[in-house]
């Protein structure tokens, strides 16, 4: 496995000067936002489809400094009932895909999205209990309606450009654990996957190591992102898991996003690496830095170290002891 980061935390830096910051920190590979919530700050989509020697020069200032792009990432919302949203975010999919085929980026990272509740919605809803059964009524709309109608297209696109798609399990969406991944992964492509993010499995209650084992048995882990989380169980009594206050509200958030090692021990990340090993993910883990009490450099840098000293590199080779 290689060591990555999203570079959306470097939003400042230009392009240059973005890259050698991380090639400086010792890291292997870069997540590059092309639009939507990570904006495109390194990406300039549209030139770069429209201009080959653009493409090309971006391409050689990544790899001459001996990095890769693990990913290009998009999340938006392409079903979202704000018509305009979504369409700026199937747009800007489907441009994302097209540009990491011309540049054999492997994975376009993602959200499933969530629709409303009927065609006259006008924000999203996400159902999150079954009864009064009107919520369930409005979930089985979504899926069957909205959800998989779209992701058998973009499924088919993306296997029609050799790239895989990573959507992160993101709560507030509707594919947010293993089975809802699972389930659509089903009903429409195998180029459909799963951008692992451990930080959103711990808030629901799902442990990381057994959701790796669970989308690795499948085939369905694409790409990686390195996000702890603190849980604060006082605050959890009060607000549940489900906590709306904002995410800067620290002091009484039931659960807060934190760097690596700084939510959960290094003993359970050394689990989670160990688990992809077994289950056959040898690609970029990247780290997503959101910690609301660290600065980007702190937060970035403190991830750097934890991550070096739990990820397995190398190929295990054959088993010489027996």
């Amino acid at each position: 496995m290689k060591l990555g980061v999203f570079t959306v935390l470097f939003a400042g830096k230009s392009f240059e000067d973005m890259l050698d910051h991380v090639k400086a920190a010792g890291l292997d590979a870069v997540e590059i936002g092309t639009g939507g919530y990570p904006g495109n700050a390194h990406c300039p989509l549209d030139e770069l489809l429209a201009d080959e020697a653009k493409r090309t020069a971006y391409l050689e200032a990544v790899t001459s400094r001996g990095l890769t792009i693990s990913a290009f990432s998009c999340h938006g919302n392409p079903i979202s009932p704000d018509k305009a949203f979504a369409e700026e975010s199937d747009v800007t999919l489907r441009k994302t895909i097209e540009l990491a085929s011309l540049l054999n980026v492997p994975v376009v990272n993602c959200f499933s999205g969530t629709a409303g509740d009927s065609e006259d919605a006008k924000q999203p809803n996400w159902p999150v209990v079954p009864w009064p059964l009107e919520y369930a009524d409005v979930l089985t709309w979504q899926w069957e309606h909205k959800l998989i109608p779209y992701w058998k297209e973009i499924g088919q696109l993306a296997e029609n450009h050799n790239v895989k798609i990573g959507i992160e399990l993101h709560g507030g969406f509707l594919v947010h654990t293993p089975y809802t991944l699972l389930k659509l992964r089903e009903a429409t492509s195998e180029a459909i996957g799963a951008n692992f993010d451990p930080s959103h499995m711990w808030w629901q209650g799902i442990d990381p190591v057994a959701a790796i084992k669970i989308l690795g048995k499948a085939g369905a882990i694409h790409h990686f992102h390195a996000k702890d989380t603190y849980i604060d169980q006082d605050n959890v009594n009060m607000y549940g898991l489900t906590d709306m206050q904002p995410y800067g509200n620290v002091q009484t958030r039931a659960w807060t996003f934190r760097s690596v090692g700084c939510g959960h021990s290094l003993k359970e990340w050394s689990d989670m690496m160990s688990a992809l090993r077994i289950y056959n993910y040898d690609h970029v883990v990247s780290i997503e830095h959101e910690d609301p009490i660290m600065s980007i450099e702190e937060g970035f840098n403190r991830a750097v170290k934890n991550l070096n000293d739990v990820l397995i590199r190398d190929s295990s080779g054959e088993m010489w002891w027996a």
